[in-house]
């Protein structure tokens, strides 16, 4: 998936505006701390140096947020493509979290030893309360690293089939496609959400890889053996190529390509849909049309060729007979 497009005007003015309020809130507390520091306020003095490292605090998190969004609005917004930018948003999102953890706890333990202690039994505790939420956390750095899938493509896992619109530390949202209620890979309504570390432990099916993007679908009709099968032929593979054109023959070369960087490079694979026969059990032939298509689309294509071959099937019923009882 791949956007050119620049930043949009309002998100590089939000991001000015974020910015110019970061760097005023830290200027702020800068002089807040250095009047702490010379005391001109009249304070406790053992309240002090409590307030002094919690404005020093926020500094750095005031800090840490401007610089986070400039490294958004000069680096990250800048790159062409949208799931990269989207990656390294929440790369950034996780580091800046870390920091101001880190500033948070460095605000609470003067002493560091004290701190790291607690923090070690702290996430002994917590080990065991959130082996899920940990593994998760884990799967999504998976995601990232190996990209079983990214934002944008169609994937199924376990039961689950739809087109990824989000991937957090946690989990990962689908919008549904298909599913009990619509029968072809329309989108149902509903989200999914599982848990990264399902990725881990299941098989994850990618309709939109990078390499290949498609998927190859079959359109199968019944017909009776006294069919003339050279015409049913001609007709579903004339409607096939009618409908993809030039784009089924550079899609199954780039296929070709990829199988030939494999073992399995020797598999026939033809560059125009192929018309297949199989004798079927219920004494009738499945006479069925294979080609490539694009997966988002797999459900209109299918619609328009089924209707252009049954118009030109049903045009001539004395050459294809279709099983209904002892005829048409």
């Amino acid at each position: 998936m791949s956007d050119t497009r620049p930043p949009a005007p309002a998100a590089r003015d939000r991001h000015a505006w974020l910015i110019a309020a970061y760097v005023a809130a830290l200027l702020g507390l800068a002089v807040l701390y250095y009047v702490l520091r010379w005391d001109l306020l009249s304070l406790p003095p053992r309240l002090v140096p409590l307030l002094r490292r919690v404005v020093a605090g926020a500094m750095a998190i005031m800090l840490t947020l401007a610089l986070a969004r400039a490294v958004r609005a000069k680096a990250i917004d800048t790159v062409d493509n949208a799931v990269t930018r989207y990656n390294l948003q929440r790369i950034v999102g996780l580091v800046v979290f870390v920091v101001i953890a880190l500033i948070v706890v460095s605000v609470l333990f003067a002493n560091w030893y004290a701190a790291v202690a607690s923090l070690g039994l702290i996430s002994l505790v917590l080990g065991f309360a959130l082996q899920t939420p940990i593994t998760s956390f884990i799967g999504w750095i998976y995601i990232l690293a190996r990209q079983p899938y990214r934002v944008g493509d169609r994937i199924s896992i376990g039961d689950a089939t739809g087109d990824v619109i989000e991937v957090t530390y946690l989990d990962t949202t689908l919008w549904e496609v298909g599913g009990p209620f619509v029968s072809s890979s329309h989108p149902s309504g509903r989200l999914i959400k599982f848990p990264n570390a399902n990725v881990l432990t299941s098989a994850i099916y990618n309709f939109s890889w990078d390499m290949f993007p498609y998927i190859w679908d079959e359109i199968s009709f019944q017909v009776a053996y006294d069919s003339d099968l050279a015409f049913v032929s001609e007709v579903m593979q004339r409607a096939a190529e009618q409908e993809l054109g030039e784009a089924m023959i550079e899609r199954v070369r780039t296929f070709r390509e990829i199988l030939a960087s494999t073992p399995v490079d020797e598999v026939e694979v033809k560059e125009h849909p192929a018309v297949l026969f199989r004798v079927n059990a219920n004494t009738w032939i499945d006479a069925k049309v294979r080609y490539v298509v694009d997966p988002k689309r797999a459900g209109s294509v299918k619609t328009r060729l089924m209707r252009v071959m049954l118009e030109q099937l049903n045009a001539q019923p004395e050459r294809v007979r279709f099983p209904k009882g002892d005829s048409r």
